[in-house]
């Protein structure tokens, strides 16, 4: 059985950095950004164009365009996510999929909205990356093109970043820098080993790394 770990975090938590981590241990990964990236190219295209006109530029999304159309907009952000979200869950069920077939034993999917759209429920275990506030906020702001009314409305969007600890049975600290979040991920990785069963338990929280 493939044990599914979701990995989670706001933006500017360092969620990317972690994944990659992940992958460096040869775990699979399916990373819900990049196939949006590539629905933006395929099949994401037509609808989005019908949806939003003008948001598409020689046959590809334009994500400012797309950005600027939906910024704002609650029930905008909802139709978009009407859209996009069915076509990710199709190649993450497909990617699941790969895993049992080829009998992997751990596989890790890297959603940035997976507690706000109660996606745990179908992770056998969740990661939750983390960094403090003044942190996170410096990260997000370094951005090109990133302003403080954008951050909020992403904030705005997004669960407390306390409370998705709440939910964790893993926490990664990457404010520490990249050998101590590498730790982190080794320990779960250990943590891990056993596989205790679906959605884990208090055997898998009491085994959230503390990295010393």
């Amino acid at each position: 059985m493939t044990f599914v770990l979701g990995l989670t975090g706001s933006i500017g938590m360092g969620k990317s950095t972690t994944a990659g981590l992940f992958v460096k241990q040869g775990v699979p990964l399916h990373d819900a950004d990049a196939a949006v990236h590539r629905l933006h190219r395929g099949r994401a295209v037509a609808p989005i164009a019908a949806a939003f006109p003008g948001t598409v530029v020689d046959g590809v999304v334009d994500r400012a365009r797309l950005g600027a159309a939906v910024l704002g907009k609650p029930e905008a952000l909802k139709q978009l996510e009407a859209i996009i979200h069915p076509l990710v869950r199709e190649e993450e069920e497909a990617f699941l999929a790969r895993c049992r077939a080829e009998g992997a034993g751990l596989a890790v999917i890297d959603v940035p909205l997976l507690l706000e759209t109660g996606g745990e429920g179908r992770c056998d275990a969740v990661l939750v990356v983390t960094a403090p506030a003044e942190v996170q906020r410096e990260r997000v702001l370094s951005r090109p093109g990133m302003t403080a009314e954008k951050f909020a409305a992403i904030l705005s969007r997004q669960m407390p970043d306390a409370e998705k600890r709440r939910h964790a049975h893993f926490l990664v600290d990457t404010s520490r820098g990249l050998m101590a979040a590498e730790r982190q991920v080794r320990s779960i990785l250990t943590a891990l080993a056993a596989r205790p069963g679906r959605r884990g338990g208090p055997e898998l929280r009491n085994k959230v790394p503390t990295d010393a």
